[in-house]
């Protein structure tokens, strides 16, 4: 059943103070729409809970992409359009670049915002492994104050996050310190564009005297919450990258991984897939070591 647009309140104030005083007064009621990309979906199919609609898309704090000596800043409205146009993350975060690259179409790109990606929490959003292996931080603010947490502790559950009720994220922090590293990032999915990933990999990986110095691996799909493969990762400390490697890899990526059954696809196929993109990454990882 579609919805009724006479049941719904929505509200622009423009000044993130009032945004927070709104969430703290009936913290339930309230809900922050930017982009809308989500919840508009679930508001044509008449699925959307909330009555009360406040919109953040036109805080200008809440759109700002701010770079500091070490750390970038990215404000939870930024859009998938505007980090795809920005040479920092271009150049320094490429996985954020590709996975913004990736979300939807360019409609949804020009409205499709890294914190709602981050607060509808789907465990197939394409931008959040990328922030796990980039040690990401989220600032929570509210009338109660700020308070900082780091990204791989946000995810809870499935759709279940650090968020409260009266809370609303205000920007992503990135470290500016993985200029020296492979990157790979993958999507696989039913066609190249304008598709929910069946599986999503950002990786991160250096080697130094012949060895796997650091190699950092996050999965979408694979299990209810984005997931960093830690398990997988202390198995390529130290390591050199040959066959007997590659055997070793796969079964740590099946162990820690737990896909689904769903409509997009099946649990046995995500497995293979997760384990084989995870193998791709080595081997660009030992081509790029070798042209170095």
């Amino acid at each position: 059943m579609r919805a009724d647009p006479a049941e719904f309140r929505l509200v622009s104030p423009g000044d993130l103070q009032v945004v927070l005083s709104l969430l703290a007064s009936e913290p339930t009621e309230w809900l922050p729409i930017a982009g809308g990309t989500d919840l508009m979906v679930l508001y044509s199919a008449g699925k959307l809970p909330n009555r009360k609609l406040v919109n953040i898309w036109n805080i200008p704090e809440l759109r700002q992409i701010e770079v500091f000596p070490d750390t970038i800043r990215i404000g939870a409205a930024c859009t998938y359009t505007a980090l795809r146009g920005h040479d920092v993350v271009s150049r320094e975060f490429p996985l954020l670049a590709a996975a913004a690259s990736w979300t939807g179409g360019i409609a949804n790109q020009n409205r499709g915002t890294l914190g709602g990606n981050i607060a509808n929490a789907s465990p197939a959003a394409d931008s959040l492994p990328a922030l796990l292996v980039y040690d990401a931080e989220v600032t929570l603010i509210s009338v109660r104050g700020n308070r900082r947490v780091a990204y791989r502790d946000f995810h809870q559950g499935y759709k279940q996050t650090a968020l409260a009720a009266d809370e609303l994220i205000r920007d992503i922090s990135l470290p500016r310190r993985f200029s020296g590293y492979v990157s790979h990032a993958r999507k696989v999915g039913a066609r190249n564009a304008q598709a929910i990933s069946k599986v999503c990999l950002a990786a991160l990986g250096i080697i130094a005297n012949g060895a796997i110095r650091d190699g950092r691996l996050a999965l979408g799909s694979v299990a209810p919450i984005p997931l960093r493969l830690h398990e997988t990762e202390r198995s390529l400390a130290g390591k050199k990258i040959e066959p007997s490697l590659i055997g070793t890899v796969r079964q740590s990526v099946e162990r820690e991984i737990r896909p689904i059954d769903d409509i997009r696809s099946t649990a046995r196929y995500r497995a293979a897939v997760a384990a084989n993109l995870v193998v791709e990454f080595l081997e660009k990882l030992a081509t790029e070591r070798t042209r170095a």
